[in-house]
């Protein structure tokens, strides 16, 4: 199976990570840009260098594209970049020529309003005013009216000519679905709230008849576990079954309509037994408040004990936000319990990690040629950073450094419990931070 993969931007659960899920079955061969031709924080993508590239492609099977990526350079430049619309649509035609007739897998983002002042990955003025842009946002969507706001005449304007914009072209992709481009086309809620424009936004783009989904880095990772054609047979099972309607942090729905929209997009079956059910999902879902720790945002770690499933079993923990439950995954590596089979994954918000986790299981469900290394290097990857580092190490640093030290306890526990006790390799793992910056680590092995 030969796959086109263009992600949104050159991040490590962007990039490698489709690349380590992919290698799960040597059956599929991915086609994936060299990844210095993808943005980063601070660098656009090289959309020319990008569309030559994939005119050169053999015939493909299946086409995995973020739009934002060839639109405007990526996740970050969509929020950032002042090119107009009649600029950016004459780029994105490009594209149309490359698809036509392929099984193309899209998705665009509704450009995110993030509740803070923190301008890294939005406009200079947003680290002066974010909050209350937010607010403004906020309101106006609750109450139906545009409401007081400090925030500067022309700051204002800029913000929501940027979003006009964007929207703009969302709905031109839409005009792209109904001449027949897309096999899939999805509009991704990033960091949402209740209220707000880009929720606005979301309904009249499924009034026109677009889909919508919140999550955003993982979205592609779902669109290929969609693109595998298997019928896989899942059955959900909660830590906290009495908290499934609680909403996790940065998304406007239940973790159980969470788990529900991956597991359509990806093009699972969904069943009401585990009697009926190929694999099991174990969702560590939170009670009533799902924590962060880098936020100081606490929750109650899982203290039961953890009984498997008695078939094949996944777990998708997201009982914190950036980062796994040390009271779960403790368990996993200081019992007697066999690591799941299907993989593991705590990966930033709950979209984030159900639909990676969900990828990995659909291409190692009767992969046709199963690389069996290949899954214990990601599963090592993902207990590395998901839960070592997100929910350990990066409390006990101020700043981007050698961390190898700190890791290694981690690193001997995690390889002991994926090969037999008396039969671990001995690896050569090391860590550096591709953008600079504490929020991710790239796990080198």
């Amino acid at each position: 199976m030969k796959v086109c993969f263009i992600p949104i931007d050159n991040r490590p659960v962007c990039y490698g990570l489709a690349k380590d899920i992919c290698a799960l079955d040597e059956d599929i061969e991915l086609f994936i840009p060299p990844r210095e031709y993808l943005g980063s924080l601070a660098k656009y993508a090289n959309t020319d260098i990008i569309f030559d590239w994939m005119y050169h492609l053999p015939e493909m099977d299946a086409m995995i594209i973020s739009l934002d990526t060839l639109a405007y350079g990526g996740l970050i430049p969509s929020r950032r970049i002042d090119d107009s619309y009649d600029e950016i649509k004459t780029r994105i035609e490009n594209l149309k020529p490359l698809i036509a007739g392929k099984k193309v897998y899209a998705f665009s983002s509704i450009m995110r309003i993030s509740n803070n002042n923190y301008n890294e990955e939005e406009k200079e003025y947003w680290k002066d005013w974010g909050k209350k842009i937010f607010e403004f946002s906020y309101n106006s969507s609750k109450y139906w009216h545009s409401p007081q706001t400090d925030v500067p005449h022309e700051i204002l304007q800029d913000y929501l000519k940027t979003r006009r914009r964007n929207f703009e072209i969302n709905k031109m992709y839409l005009d792209w679905q109904k001449e027949g481009l897309f096999d899939t086309l999805i509009f991704s809620k990033d960091d949402c709230a209740e209220f707000g424009f880009n929720v606005e936004e979301a309904k009249e783009l499924e009034n026109l008849g677009g889909k919508t989904k919140t999550g955003a880095d993982e979205i592609p990772l779902t669109l290929l576990a969609r693109a595998i054609n298997k019928d896989i047979n899942i059955y959900t099972l909660y830590t906290e079954p009495d908290y499934k309607d609680c909403i996790s942090n940065y998304e406007d729905v239940s973790i159980e309509k969470s788990v529900l929209g991956q597991l359509e997009l990806g093009g699972f079956n969904v069943v009401d037994s585990e009697e009926k059910a190929d694999v099991v999902l174990v969702v560590n879902n939170f009670i009533e408040k799902q924590g962060e720790l880098v936020m100081g945002w606490d929750t109650p770690l899982y203290s039961k004990k953890f009984i498997p499933p008695l078939k094949p079993y996944a777990i998708a923990d997201v009982r914190y936000a950036n980062g796994g439950d040390n009271g779960f995954v403790n368990q996993l590596f200081n019992s007697d319990i066999n690591l799941p089979r299907y993989g593991y994954a705590g990966w930033n918000t709950s979209a984030n990690t159900l639909g990676s986790l969900l990828a990995g299981l659909k291409v190692k469900f009767k992969a046709k040629k199963y690389n069996d290394e290949a899954y214990k290097k990601l599963q090592i990857i993902r207990y590395l950073d998901d839960w070592a580092y997100q929910a350990n190490v990066r409390g006990l640093i101020s700043e981007p450094c050698n961390i190898k030290e700190l890791m290694k306890p981690y690193e001997e526990k995690i390889i002991k419990k994926l090969y037999a006790e008396t039969d671990y390799p001995i690896l050569n793992i090391n860590y550096i931070y591709p953008w600079n910056r504490k929020f991710e680590i790239e796990v080198i092995m």
